[in-house]
């Protein structure tokens, strides 16, 4: 199948809906009005069957991610910036350089093509901001339901900047637990943005780009052993399926961890805990304990990591491996994996 062939039609309410084929006047029109003028490069327009990657020689990184975000705008981004920064976020927690992105979207009939037209410019300014090309896609439209959802899936390439892996098995004892910002601003904008609650202070999701920090990092000569995305499941949850991984104790200050005050009262009243709240710009680094300052100054010299901290440190496991934080008071408490969802679809 060409390069975003799909069967569909532009009415004249100009939403989408199900067409007649795949090869047909309408879906000509659909990819010279929305996706090669955003996504247009010299892979991509060939609209052939498969492209042929420019790749140097370097290790490869690969992953794919799929986003069904409701609602698909919120303060701060939309599902279009989310599925790139997402992917390329991935890739830059192994170390590696985004290059190319295919992205392939299911939309539902009745979405509006003016929604549509808004995700496709979001998702081309963020991949340019990264250097990254999309090079190859699709799209689905299926039956109608409501006339509003979009589902994006995207599938990132990149090369290796780390001549040293960097994954959880790396991770060593005495390393510094780096958390790169603030946390719980996506999951309560979102929440937010859907319940339709209103702040005296509005809150702005955390979505963004991290790649320009690792690169940074990297680039700076700073060992880094471990990198992860505190996404779906919060910090919490990542702290113990890196703990579990890596085979080691991780011991965390909660006074070290930055929360907006306006996300701590939300989550305050609803009685939620912003350690398990989700994020889609901020990450933990892993380390050594001599570098550990240098890449808090690295770090906060970008917007999204001018509240970087030091959050904890990595002991060798004494039985199990477990995270334990430590409140002001000096109360231990066991880090758990987040059971079931806390709030609803934010990613």
């Amino acid at each position: 199948m060409n390069n975003f062939t799909c069967a569909v039609l532009v009415d004249d309410q100009q939403v989408i809906s199900l067409g007649h084929g795949s090869g047909g006047k309408q879906t000509s029109q659909l990819i010279k009005q929305i996706f090669l003028p955003a996504f247009g490069n010299d892979k991509l327009n060939m609209l052939h069957d498969g492209v042929l990657l420019d790749i140097p020689s370097s290790q490869i990184v690969f992953t794919t991610d799929s986003y069904v975000i409701q609602p698909i705008f919120f303060p701060g981004g939309d599902i279009g910036k989310l599925a790139v920064t997402g992917t390329v976020n991935d890739l830059a927690m192994c170390g590696a350089k985004p290059l190319y992105l295919s992205c392939s979207f299911i939309i539902e009939e009745g979405f509006l093509q003016s929604h549509l037209q808004r995700i496709v410019n979001a998702m081309q300014a963020e991949a340019e901001a990264n250097g990254v090309q999309i090079v190859a896609g699709d799209t689905k439209v299926i039956e109608r339901h409501m006339g509003k959802n979009i589902f994006i899936n995207t599938t990132g390439i990149g090369i290796s900047l780390s001549k040293e892996p960097i994954n959880p098995l790396q991770i060593k004892p005495n390393d510094c637990i780096i958390l790169s910002g603030d946390i719980g601003r996506h999951g309560v904008a979102v929440m937010a943005e859907r319940e339709n609650l209103t702040f005296s202070s509005p809150l702005i999701s955390d979505c963004a780009s991290l790649f320009p920090i690792v690169r940074a990092l990297l680039g700076e000569g700073i060992r880094v052993h471990c990198l992860r995305d505190i996404t779906r499941g919060g910090l919490a949850t990542a702290l113990v399926e890196l703990s579990e991984s890596s085979d080691m104790d991780f011991s965390i200050l909660e006074e070290a961890i930055a929360i907006d005050t306006a996300v701590d009262s939300v989550c305050e009243i609803l009685g939620l805990d912003p350690l398990y709240v989700a994020n889609e710009g901020r990450f933990v680094a892993f380390v050594p304990e001599d570098q550990a300052e240098s890449a808090l100054k690295i770090i906060r010299q970008f917007p999204e990591g001018y509240l970087a901290n030091a959050i904890g440190q990595v002991h060798p496991k004494a039985r199990s491996p477990r995270a334990i934080i430590k409140n002001a008071l000096g109360i231990e408490r066991n880090l758990y994996r987040l059971m079931g969802d806390q709030l609803p679809r934010i990613c």
